[in-house]
């Protein structure tokens, strides 16, 4: 058997081959593999912003009431495991081994015959957490779609239910110049027959999806028909929005009650979802890390560092730093106002953003200063004198880095653990922008060789 360091370096090659967007291969390697996507009972997840939030909201809600889940999500913010998790925890480094090894001899088969047939890195790591919740024998899974929804790889399951959190502007070059165009890709996910749930969407989308499942059969459910705004269920991630989408959640497991009961919603109240407004402490600071990777997103950030501002009596330092010049323009729209100083970093991602382009969407009139710097200048790693599990960082059993009041020893430690360079003990540190530059902040606070990363869809 191939050894962890073997076995990335084979993904890594797959990842260098780029993203291919499309079904056909999807559909021939789960063909190959006896069909595990069809062992499991299904919720597919769809929409430009809050699908991740709300498969980890379902997975929350199920896990809370007894049920064994599986969750798979896209990308990862530091362990390539974190995609394929049953009951949160992260399927680790032998098992990844161990999946890859049963997966290489199926795709290279497929690509014997053409070489556009071998499956991408995406399509791999779906397959592999296929196989993980088959073999784990979960009760309910959530699949967020990495990309739209008609051709994503993830479209080859037959769901329980198929949600659409929202719709805007994202990926045009992909799915569309108009919001009906977006709406209609993402809604290749409905299946015939089956019940669809939509949550807040501008006319023409919904115009758009409404169609589709009419054409299909299935019957439409909107979160509008079931909650108004001052009736939405509480949840500990932050932000009016994540309101709605804790609504989406309840409301899919009422249309789901006869066969998959949920007795009780106390699950959003310990959502696990790492880098939506994720709050940590380092030393005498706060952290708080958010993943706003286009306009709708841009626009919720703003109305959390409003609420920040105002609790704080004072502006927060932002570091920023996102893929894409129409993502660049909305990021630098929205921090803008609140920001007392402003750090600019570039991703470690071909497509990221250049400083210099953010700067020049900024105001030129500004009473704060913007520095370009980098994540090595404002972070420093923990030190290697204090294992991170003792300090209050980290789960070990779970991926990503955890809120410190989160200790698994229940002591809080955090004198070792990473930090910032820049600030002032008190101060409110807020890093925002790619989900890339997300992971690589958690990579570097975590004390981890920057390797994880790179593991990433070309997308």
């Amino acid at each position: 058997m191939q050894t962890y360091n073997q076995t990335t370096d084979y993904l890594y090659a797959l990842r260098n081959r780029g993203s291919k967007y499309g079904i056909e291969r999807m559909v021939r390697l789960v063909d190959a593999l006896g069909h595990p996507e069809h062992q499991f009972p299904v919720i597919h997840v769809a929409g430009t912003n809050g699908k991740g939030s709300v498969c980890a909201m379902l997975e929350a809600l199920y896990r809370s009431n007894g049920y064994k889940t599986g969750l798979f999500t896209s990308p990862h913010l530091v362990h390539l495991g974190e995609r394929a998790q049953v009951n949160r925890m992260i399927l680790d480094e032998p098992g990844i081994v161990r999946y890859v090894e049963e997966l290489r001899p199926v795709a290279a088969k497929l690509g014997e015959e053409d070489d556009e047939l071998h499956p991408t890195f995406f399509e791999f790591v779906a397959a592999m957490a296929f196989l993980r919740f088959a073999s784990e024998q979960v009760g309910i899974a959530m699949i967020e779609t990495g990309l739209g929804g008609r051709l994503d790889a993830t479209n080859v399951v037959d769901p329980e239910l198929s949600i659409i959190t929202s719709i805007s502007f994202d990926h045009m070059e992909m799915l569309g110049d108009t919001l009906t165009k977006i709406a209609t890709e993402k809604a290749g996910i409905i299946k015939p027959g089956k019940p669809v749930l939509i949550g807040r969407l501008p006319e023409e989308a919904e115009l758009a999806i409404r169609s589709v499942a009419e054409e299909r059969g299935c019957p439409l459910y909107s979160v509008r028909d079931r909650f108004c705004e001052d009736e939405l269920p509480e949840t500990n991630l932050a932000g009016q929005f994540q309101r709605w989408n804790a609504g989406l959640a309840v409301y899919a497991t009422e249309l789901l009650a006869e066969r998959f009961p949920a007795r009780s919603t106390r699950g959003l109240q310990e959502v696990d979802w790492a880098g939506r407004w994720q709050k940590l402490v380092l030393a005498d600071q706060t952290l708080i890390l958010d993943a706003t990777h286009n306009p709708e997103g841009a626009a919720a950030l703003a109305e959390n560092l409003k609420e920040l501002t105002a609790a704080n009596g004072q502006k927060p330092i932002i570091v920023a730093g996102t893929l894409g010049e129409e993502r660049g323009r909305s990021l630098m729209k929205s921090v803008a106002p609140y920001a007392r100083e402003l750090y600019l970093v570039v991703p470690k991602q071909d497509r990221a953003t250049p400083t210099v382009f953010l700067e020049n969407c900024l105001p030129k009139v500004r009473d704060y200063k913007v520095v370009h710097s980098t994540l090595d200048q404002l972070f420093t790693a923990p030190s290697v004198e204090a294992p991170l599990a003792d300090a209050g960082l980290i789960e070990p059993q779970h991926s990503a880095l955890r809120p410190a009041s989160a200790s698994v020893s229940g002591k809080l430690r955090r004198d070792k653990s990473g930090a910032s360079t820049i600030g002032q003990p008190g101060d409110t540190i807020v890093v925002t922008g790619s989900i890339y530059l997300i992971g690589e902040v958690l990579e570097r606070l975590e004390g981890k060789a920057q390797n994880g990363s790179g593991l990433q869809d070309k997308v």
